[in-house]
């Protein structure tokens, strides 16, 4: 820290302070300043430091501290106002409003010093000449504050009346605190019509658009503009999460959270800001943020997680019961306070009002992962999608078993879901109940079915019992069923040979008319889907990956081979079954399935044989046949495996559609594992198709669906990974920011590999540059060139450090990204790119420029770039490349003339200016004849070269060169049939060229 020794230094110092984070330590330094100012001996410095420690109080959370300096600046005012300078006497007058507002929100200054203080300023401003513009809204915060509404609605007409003028609030701070009252009102669109230069960018301050994407939220949640709330939510906590003078914008986010289902997310907000529990310097933020923890709390409480652990106040540990009870007083209390100091009860009703809210959404999806308690969040929150109706007799007080056993068979005969949790109320309600040998067996049968693989026992007692109960068809399903789970359990040798006597059996019943169509489809139907297990066994014995299409269409067996009869086995297995049944099925959903059954497993075999075709069409075929039958969300598995057929022949018109379709079958009954995988697939087919808005819908969805599994680090991950892609296509460069880090949190190269992250590192780098924030840019950039650095092939590298020094020179460390440049320059060129190799040179030329005594250094290293450039054209014949590599070559002679053009100090004597202009002539001259080589393809960098050397050679006196080359960019449109913005703009700045040098010429 340099001593501050004069006023410049003391200046400097200031500067250097005002760019420092928020917070006590910015506060001490400039406590320490005013101090150093005193030492000078110079009013203005002291009126400059007192301004200083005004403004850093302010955006802190110290906001109490500004009444002492500002009360002295106001008594150095009145007793020398000659001691101020122009722009200290505006900055007194406009801090009037800091001062107004300071004191609404400190409760302990009573109403009555406040309204004198606003006719302080009435009378000031009208000193000075100001518009009321200002005192009216000072007046209208006061109005609103107490809840006098008439008051409120005379100032804010006042208020909008009056001329702005320059103690006016920005724009920015106007519309916000317009659109507010408009929400106050009752009027949320009308808030948000306003709000909407803010939003847009269209109006900034310190302060805005975070503050007015915070108010947003609620607003646009009633009025079910869900989509932009959750972008106002991503991308406004982004700009408040590091300020902490915005309590009150940060109690918003949480609110929303709140109101939303995210109370996950909202628990990871408290948790980044334990100090915002117990600051004291503005009490109105702190009962706002309080209010809101009370909120949440009791939101947490009514999921049943009132003993889970929370953030909370330091010192001891908190559970969201003790917490909610514990915010709430504090809320309350505040509130009293204010409500005793104005005589209204205004401020305790709102606070009430603001704690009692409700959910506005059940869960709205945000894209980003919820780290802190999210398991138990999510456990205690009811089910997303809609529940499948139970039957009413499965929940009567006393259930009947024979209404229990009917319902039961209807759902199992017509394969709806659910009927084996159908048929386990039939078996809780039957214990202690003498039934009969058929009743047993089915319930037996079901009970095995939901076991899987440990079933194989319950499904022989089942046989057994079907058996007594005189249904020898039944009895062999029973025993194939058996037999399959084996195979499931992955002793398929066994399940092949457990079948071999059921199959042979159900045949010569069948024949002889001793049972139906039905239950000797369902015994060749397990051995089928035995063989087909034994394929799947084959597979992975032989190292071929099921379920890559890619794989599986190479890895065509050899005729005779072992691996072929296994296939031609669990064909004919398939074809059997589709001979039996078709033509029987009817109204018989257990039949029509069998046959859709044995389509798809045709489908999967047709995979194996490389017919990828064939599959595609059976697979159809087999979706179409569970949809007729009334059975969609059976389609499901082949509508998907159907769509990767699609991708990867190249229809993704017909993966697209597939995907929608396995989505739209499933419905609700749909796991949330697999409508995640489902969302996800459909992203990125949508994502591959330039489909980025509905491809960032669905990653959204799939992300969310991912939590829900539980699988959020897994495929959950990646689904963040490519939203966040998505969403920096479209331009959301903020929201694309807050989910891509999100993602990275999860991200690893075991299970996601290496390049999902540099990928998510690189588009995160591309955010916070269009963001401005190039120093985390730079470090972003930097760590995927770290993680590319090991890969064999080295153009990522290059790109990824290349990138990272454009982001360290926008971040103002030169040095750091001269070396950023030149290792990008080395791997260029050991990659032989000539482009990539000249424009690091370029770059580093800028650079030099910048730095002291650094002209020499970049006219070196300029020259090196045109002699990349002229070696790489005499050493290719290529026609393509020849015309690129020009193009560069006169790239570089015109940023060569740029460079020398600036490079001459403005202090610098006449003689040294001429020169350095004289040889930046003589360098973008030579670029116009490059660009002229490559014709019309150049016209627009030849013409804008052309300018560049007119308004050299005018500088130089030369109006007669100059004159002609805005003839020649005139000449060069001339004939132009559409005239873009570029010739327009040409011609404009010829003829402004063309003019200034008349005047010369006339002088």
């Amino acid at each position: 820290m340099s001593e501050i020794t004069d006023f410049d230094a003391l200046r400097r110092a200031m500067a250097e302070n005002s760019e420092q984070p928020e917070g006590p330590a910015r506060n001490a330094r400039a406590e320490q300043l005013l101090a150093e100012a005193e030492k000078l001996g110079i009013p203005l410095a002291v009126i400059e430091a007192l301004g200083h420690q005004l403004k850093v109080y302010n955006y802190s959370s110290e906001k109490d501290k500004m009444f002492v300096p500002f009360a002295r600046l106001l008594r150095m005012w009145d007793e020398r106002p000659e001691d101020f300078d122009e722009y200290e006497t505006h900055s007194l007058h406009w801090v009037f409003k800091w001062m107004s507002s300071g004191m609404l929100d400190q409760p302990h200054i009573p109403l009555a010093s406040i309204e004198k203080w606003l006719g302080e300023m009435e009378h000031r401003y009208r000193l000075a000449g100001h518009s009321e513009r200002a005192v009216r809204s000072a007046e209208f915060s006061v109005a609103t504050h107490i809840g006098d509404v008439q008051r409120a609605e005379r100032a804010y007409a006042a208020w909008l009346a009056a001329d702005r003028d320059r103690m006016a609030d920005c724009h920015a701070c106007e519309l916000h605190g317009q659109g507010w009252w408009q929400v106050e009102r009752g009027a949320d669109a009308e808030a948000l019509k306003l709000w909407g230069p803010v939003l847009d960018g269209e109006f900034t301050c310190a302060h805005e658009p975070h503050t007015t994407l915070a108010s947003s939220l609620v607003p646009l949640l009633r009025l079910g503009r869900l989509d932009e709330a959750r972008a106002h939510h991503l991308r406004g906590f982004r700009l408040v999460r590091a300020m902490e003078s915005m309590r009150g914008a940060y109690a918003d986010h949480v609110e929303f959270c709140a109101l939303t289902g995210n109370e996950a997310r909202g628990l990871e907000l408290l948790a980044e800001r334990p100090a915002y529990f117990t600051d004291t310097g503005h009490p109105r933020s702190r009962m706002e943020f309080m209010s809101v923890v009370s909120l949440l709390m009791d939101r947490l409480a009514e999921l049943g997680l009132g003993d889970q652990q929370v953030p909370g106040p330091a010192g001891r540990t908190w559970n969201a019961r003790e917490l909610a009870a514990h915010a709430r007083a504090e809320a309350l209390a505040l509130a009293a306070r204010f409500d005793q100091r104005n005589g209204t009860s205004h401020v305790s009703e709102r606070a009430r009002a603001r704690m009692g809210q409700r959910p506005l959404v059940e869960r709205l999806a945000l894209g980003v992962r919820a780290e802190r308690l999210s398991l138990g969040v999510r456990a205690a929150r009811p089910a997303s999608v809609a529940p499948v109706a139970s039957s009413p007799a499965a929940g009567a007080d006393e259930p009947d078993l024979a209404a229990l056993l009917a319902e039961a068979r209807r759902l199992s005969d017509a394969l709806q879901p659910h009927a084996v949790e159908a048929w386990a109320a039939v078996a809780r309600a039957a214990e202690g109940v003498d039934l009969d040998a058929r009743d047993r067996a089915e319930i037996a049968d079901h009970q095995a079915m939901d076991l899987g693989p440990e079933g194989a026992e319950l499904f022989e007692r089942a046989a057994e019992l079907y058996a007594e109960a005189g249904d020898p068809g039944e009895a062999l399903a029973a025993r194939a069923r058996a037999a399959y789970v084996r195979a499931l359990g992955g002793r398929v040798a066994e399940a092949v040979e457990a079948v071999a006597e059921p199959y042979d059996r159900v045949l010569a019943l069948y024949a002889e008319g001793a049972t139906g169509v039905r239950q000797t489809a369902s015994v060749l139907m397990g051995r089928a889907r035995i063989l087909m297990r034994r394929v799947q066994e084959a597979d992975e014995a032989s190292g071929a990956p099921g379920a890559d299409v890619a794989a599986e269409a190479d890895a065509v067996p050899s005729p005779g081979s072992s691996h072929e009869a296994v296939l031609a086995d669990a064909e004919a297995a398939a074809r059997e079954v589709l001979a039996l049944v078709e033509g029987h099925a009817g109204d018989d959903v257990r039949l029509a399935s069998r046959a859709a059954e044995a389509r798809a497993m045709l489908a999967e075999l047709a995979v194996h044989h490389g017919d990828l075709e064939a599959a595609a069409e059976l697979f159809a075929q087999a979706s179409a046949a569970y949809v007729d039958a009334g059975l969609p969300w059976f389609a499901v598995e082949y509508e998907a495996r159907l769509a990767g057929l699609a991708h990867h022949l190249g229809d993704t018109a017909e993966a697209e559609r597939a995907l929608k379709a396995a989505l739209e079958h499933g419905g609700p009954h749909l796991e949330a594992t697999g409508r995640a995988q489902l969302h996800l697939q459909l992203a990125e087919v949508l994502g591959g198709s330039d489909e980025s808005a509905e491809a960032a819908e669905h990653a959204l969805e799939a992300a969310h669906w991912a939590d829900e599994a539980g699988e959020g680090p897994t495929f959950g991950a990646w689904a963040r990974h490519l939203l966040g892609g998505f969403l920096l296509r479209q331009g959301r460069c903020a929201e694309a920011a807050e989910v891509l880090e999100s993602a990275l949190l999860d991200l690893t190269a075991e299970t996601h590999g290496d390049g999902a992250i540099v990928q998510t590192q690189w588009w995160l780098g591309d955010c916070l540059s269009e963001l401005g924030e190039h120093r985390a840019s730079a470090e972003r950039r930097l760590q995927a060139a770290e993680i590319a650095r090991h890969w064999p092939e080295q153009q990522d590298h290059a790109t990824l450090a290349h990138l990272a020094a454009e982001s360290l020179g926008q971040a103002g460390l030169p040095a750091e990204a001269d070396r950023a440049y030149a290792r990008a320059g080395d791997l260029w060129r050991s990659l032989g790119n000539v482009h990539g190799l000249v424009r690091s040179l370029r770059a580093r030329a800028w650079l030099a420029l910048r730095t002291e005594d650094g002209t020499d250094t970049a006219r070196e290293l300029m020259t090196l770039a045109l002699g990349e450039c002229e070696r790489a054209l005499g050493a290719t014949a290529d026609e393509d490349a020849q015309q690129r590599l020009t193009a560069e070559l006169g790239d570089t002679h015109r940023q060569f003339g740029d460079l020398l053009a600036r490079s001459s100090a403005e202090d610098a004597g006449d003689g040294s200016i001429q020169a350095a202009f004289a040889e930046a002539l003589a360098q973008v001259a030579q670029a116009v004849a490059v660009f002229a080589s490559l014709g019309d393809a150049a016209v627009h960098s030849r013409t804008g070269a052309e300018l560049a050397a007119g308004w050299l050679a005018a500088d130089l006196g030369r109006s007669a060169e100059a004159a002609a080359r805005a003839r020649a960019v005139l000449a060069a449109y001339a004939d132009a049939v559409d005239e873009t913005d570029v010739a327009r703009a040409r011609r404009a700045e010829a003829e402004q060229l063309l003019r200034v040098v008349e005047e010369q010429e006339d002088r």
